[in-house]
């Protein structure tokens, strides 16, 4: 089964084609940064018109890279929830009118649960294990016991990890996008200069719950309280010690989650998975006898391959949607969805 996946939640205009869920036959990325960059953040009005200017083409560039005619396409695969409601309306209205007009099913995916099985594109785990979703929207950690049963067991309460990346690199005028340039500056910093503060939060109500917002809060307002007697108060060192917590405070929910679930295995997904820093603490895990795996750099950011991968898994199973399908920017809070 060939599908094309349509990814259009934020700022990466993305479609590829993939086969049997696995076999990527293209992958194109078209990027939004260098626009946005002037703002130092996504403005939402400029990606919703630069999707709408790009994803024809977008679509076309896939289609012809993978070797194959449109009317070898079984299914069409679009991002539609959660996400910045416009540009999700561009993928979704150009998926459906694409699909329609050659007849073939269609289907809308849940971006969450997209990051969550992209791993299995490349490295296929057995279920069930420790899913850690981290992206500049999301900070969740669940057990994933299929591709469509996954128990949220925590998430952020405010801000999510790549929000915390951005809004400090930001303030401090570091470049964007907040999380490469930290993670490149804190190579040549120091991160036991600053002993920045990790969250206060009841443990018993919250046991794999993170925040992120007191973090953000000291390194922006409060660092001179945290400079460490020796050190010095550089901007590598802010994003050297920045990182180091920001990272801690995810690991150590993970821990958690292994310890109290019993789960051996552990697959992370999400912008914030490509961080050298939290790549490397995963890892780190396999010294305990855990399976560790996360995709590519390439399918840690926004993509219509995970899209597409995933959707294979629903349309094999019979599920599509009709043309009342349309797009959310939000999910409803769950434990379960």
């Amino acid at each position: 089964m060939i599908v094309l996946g349509i990814e259009t939640s934020c700022d990466e205009c993305s479609a590829a084609v993939v086969e049997d869920g696995r076999i990527i036959r293209s992958n194109l990325i078209a990027t939004q940064i260098e626009l946005h960059k002037p703002y130092q953040g996504v403005v939402p009005e400029l990606a919703s018109r630069l999707h709408t200017e790009w994803i024809a083409q977008v679509v076309q560039s896939a289609i012809k890279n993978a070797g194959i005619d449109k009317r070898d396409i079984d299914a069409v695969a679009f991002t539609n929830r959660p996400g910045l409601l416009g540009s999700l309306l561009v993928g979704v209205n150009f998926a459906k009118s694409f699909a329609e007009t050659l007849g073939i099913p269609y289907i809308g995916i849940d971006h969450i649960r997209a990051h969550l099985y992209a791993p299995q594109i490349e490295n296929p785990m057995e279920y069930p294990y420790l899913g850690v979703l981290v992206s500049g929207g999301h900070t969740v950690i669940s057990k994933v016991t299929g591709y469509d049963d996954v128990e949220v067991l925590g998430t952020t309460i405010d801000d999510a990890i790549g929000e915390a990346f951005d809004k400090v690199a930001k303030f401090y005028d570091l470049g964007y996008p907040g999380g490469v340039v930290i993670d490149r500056m804190s190579k040549t910093g120091d991160a036991l200069a600053f002993n920045f503060p990790g969250p206060s939060m009841d443990r018993e109500k919250h046991p794999y719950d993170m925040s992120y917002s007191g973090l953000k809060t000291a390194v922006i307002n409060q660092r001179e309280r945290f400079l460490v007697e020796g050190h010095e108060d550089t901007k590598e060192n802010i994003a050297a010690s920045f990182q180091r917590q920001a990272v801690n405070i995810l690991m150590r929910r993970v821990e958690k989650a292994l310890e109290d679930t019993g789960l051996k295995r552990v697959s992370a997904g999400g912008g914030v998975a490509a961080n050298s820093l939290l790549r490397k603490e995963l890892k780190d895990l396999e010294k305990g006898g855990y399976q560790v795996t996360f995709p590519s750099l390439k399918l840690c950011t926004d993509n219509g391959a995970m899209v597409a991968g995933l959707a294979f898994m629903y349309l094999k199973d019979g599920k599509r949607d009709d043309d009342n399908v349309t797009a959310y920017a939000r999910v409803k809070a769950f434990k379960s969805f």
